[in-house]
């Protein structure tokens, strides 16, 4: 699925309700569910990553300073890491 051929994931699953193992079926019951959103991400070239890695360091940060100090510190500390 590296070459974005989300047009092929009906197929897969298909197969893989079939013939593969337990918690493959699973897997693909749970993509299933969200089968739009995962074709689309499996499709489109546009990426949310980079605002994850954002929000991953905000997180590590909050968790750094858990009970050490106030928001103003924190905030300070998220605007000029990075």
């Amino acid at each position: 699925m590296v070459d974005r051929r989300g047009h092929d994931l009906n197929a897969w699953i298909g197969r893989t309700r079939r013939e593969g193992s337990p918690a493959l079926r699973s897997f693909a019951a749970g993509l299933v569910r969200d089968l739009d959103a995962v074709t689309a991400g499996l499709t489109l070239p546009h990426s949310s990553g980079a605002v994850e890695g954002h929000v991953s360091r905000i997180k590590m940060l909050k968790r750094q300073m858990y009970g050490r100090a106030n928001f103003d510190l924190l905030r300070k500390r998220v605007i000029h890491a990075g």
